[in-house]
């Protein structure tokens, strides 16, 4: 099998590998041996063609989870005939069925909060990041069905807008002034621009391979980007196209989450360690700032106000709160534990709003940071598996459900 590592050349095919690769890591790899049972040859032959040998056991899937992972398997391009798809499907639901994850905890409180949720047309589409657009439309990428998705939260309307690279990976949005949606391909390794109004899509290629991440807009209009793998940190010019990366001083240190505080700094926080960084726009300076324990693995960030640092401690189960002007870190367990693999994070009117994304099921917490209290909510249908969240221009709460293949709006109230 051809096997080429991010920060390398990449072939089409090498990119269609990629994407493949990231639906089927709940398998073990095509070197190891497979459970026995029937059902066991077609897995050999269809899923071990789409994941490297390096690729590892995970945590399983639910029945219902099975199902959609052979819908993404067949949108990159996997085909299973009609009369083995069941089968086969029976076989990886006994064999790898979902390991036992923890209680969601329920907190009561005082806020009051309602859901709404819309699936995306396309199954197997695995939404990705959410994005709450300045004219009240609510987005998501959808990474295994290379499209964007827009929702009409008035009318119930859902859209999807096909993009121009096969197979690209859609991951991270975020939007321009012009109201332009912006997303980075993660397996196409480039930064992308849709035009809603036209459906136009302009690619801006990454100066070396690797895979973009997460994106947002600094005060002057000028694009940031991780990059995980690549351990990069991107700056984008819109007016030139001119891309500019950057490397952290920490190897392999993952830069994921970002998050623009009040004076235009660029934070990002650091998946591969425990640190989180920063970058000053106008010298494109790295700073990091470690925090208190070495197996802290942050993988999302918020700001509040008095910019200070918020982080989802994913390895842990714990919110961090950062202090950059003293390098001070306080931590809080999350309330499902130490394995609820805290992800999706935001900061709402200075409270601190996150999704559980290890527990069953998947919650919405919220953390009074000046009370030092959490309340928190279950996820209806589930959640299963919150990664990136946004804000609506009304304060409301948005999140992406990978495996419910759909986004839900938790509306607050005031």
């Amino acid at each position: 099998m051809e096997r080429k590592l991010l920060g390398s050349t990449m072939s089409n095919k090498s990119r269609v590998v990629l994407a493949a690769a990231l639906l089927c890591y709940g398998l073990p790899a095509g070197s190891q041996q497979l459970p026995d049972g029937p059902g066991k040859q077609l897995a050999e032959t269809n899923c071990n063609s789409c994941h490297t040998l390096s690729s590892r056991v995970g945590a399983g899937y639910t029945p219902e989870g099975w199902t959609t992972v052979l819908r993404m398997m067949a949108n990159q391009g996997v085909s299973v005939p009609p009369d083995q798809a069941e089968p086969l499907k029976a076989y990886l639901i006994k064999s790898f069925p979902e390991k036992a994850k923890p209680a969601g905890a329920i907190i009561p409180g005082s806020a009051k909060i309602s859901f709404r949720q819309w699936q995306a047309p396309t199954p197997g589409s695995r939404p990705h990041d959410p994005l709450a657009a300045n004219d009240g439309s609510l987005w998501y990428t959808g990474q295994m069905a290379n499209v964007l998705g827009r929702v009409d939260p008035n009318s119930g309307e859902v859209k999807e807008f096909p993009l121009k690279t096969p197979h690209s990976g859609p991951h991270g949005l975020t939007e321009d002034a012009d109201g332009n949606i912006w997303y980075t391909a993660n397996a196409a390794s480039l930064i992308g621009k849709l035009d809603p109004k036209t459906g136009t899509v302009t690619e801006y290629s990454t100066p070396e391979p690797g895979d973009p991440h997460t994106l947002i807009f600094d005060n002057y209009g000028t694009l940031w980007f991780t990059m995980q793998n690549a351990n990069r940190i991107g700056r984008l010019d819109p007016k030139s196209g001119e891309i500019k990366l950057v490397t952290p001083p920490t190897p392999n240190a993952r830069p994921y989450g970002m998050a623009l505080n009040s004076k235009g700094t660029v934070f990002f926080v650091e998946f591969g360690t425990n640190q989180v960084g920063s970058v000053d726009p106008k010298t494109l300076q790295v700073r990091e700032y470690r925090l208190p324990d070495a197996a802290s693995r942050p993988r999302r960030v918020a700001i509040t106000s008095d910019d200070v640092v918020w982080y989802s401690d994913y390895s842990r189960g714990y919110l961090g709160r950062l202090d950059p002007e003293t390098g001070n870190a306080r931590e809080w367990q999350s309330p499902s534990g130490p394995k609820s693999e805290p992800y999706g994070i935001s900061a709402i009117n200075d409270m601190i709003w996150y999704s559980e994304s290890g527990s069953n099921p998947n919650t919405i917490v919220r953390f009074d940071p000046k009370a030092e209290k959490f309340q928190s909510w279950a996820i209806p249908g589930g959640g299963n598996i919150v990664r990136n969240t946004s804000v609506t221009r009304y304060g409301n709460f948005l999140v992406a459900n990978s495996l419910v293949n759909g986004i839900t709006l938790v509306s607050i109230e005031k």
